[in-house]
């Protein structure tokens, strides 16, 4: 929360149990507790911030039409939205996301955020895009996704590419990238000695 109305009531809870919070903390890359912002008699309205530089996007979810998020892409929702950290297999892990990621289904806006701006592909049904991973941010789970190396010619190709694995993604449904990658940022901070404990 960046800034609200003065009557707005916040309650901070550990939605769905305690292990329910644990799962989406430990595994998932989001907070334990979930955070409830409900107007005051007159109305009101908050604003959120995300923790890195960037766009954010409102998805409109519908029931039915799940959606998968990377880790730490998810601001917001509408309380009739479900959050669920699910196991995705070794794709998502080789890949960099981890192997557990957010699983987000119901009915009303969700506010997703991103490092750099946002481009949002609809792909048709037997259409195809690839992004790196570190660019993921979110996709419609009737979106089917791959992992595979970003150049032909074997893993020497991919290396001196410098592109290694990307996601290959075929629809039909939405995906949502971002320009930028929050391991290329830790990478250069790291190579100029910023971040360091002394």
């Amino acid at each position: 929360m960046m800034a609200m109305t003065a009557d707005m009531q916040i309650e901070a809870k550990a939605q769905g149990g305690v292990m329910k919070s644990l799962k989406r903390a430990a595994l998932g890359g989001e907070s334990f507790f979930v955070t409830t912002l409900t107007a005051g008699s007159n109305g009101g309205w908050v604003d959120l911030a995300a923790s890195l530089p960037g766009d954010m996007s409102v998805v409109n979810l519908v029931p039915g039409q799940p959606w998968l998020l990377s880790k730490g892409s998810f601001l917001g929702a509408s309380p009739s939205v479900n959050l669920e950290t699910k196991f995705q297999g070794g794709k998502m892990f080789a890949g960099g996301e981890g192997a557990f990621l957010m699983e987000v289904e119901g009915h009303g806006p969700m506010v997703v955020s991103a490092f750099g701006a946002i481009d949002r592909f609809r792909l048709e049904a037997g259409h195809t895009v690839v992004v790196d991973s570190g660019h993921f941010v979110a996709a419609e789970m009737s979106v089917k996704y791959t992992l595979r190396r970003a150049a032909e010619g074997g893993l020497i190709q991919s290396a001196k590419s410098g592109e290694g694995l990307v996601l290959e993604f075929a629809g039909p449904g939405d995906v949502i990238i971002q320009s930028r990658n929050p391991r290329g940022l830790i990478s250069f901070l790291r190579a100029n000695g910023l971040g360091a404990r002394n």
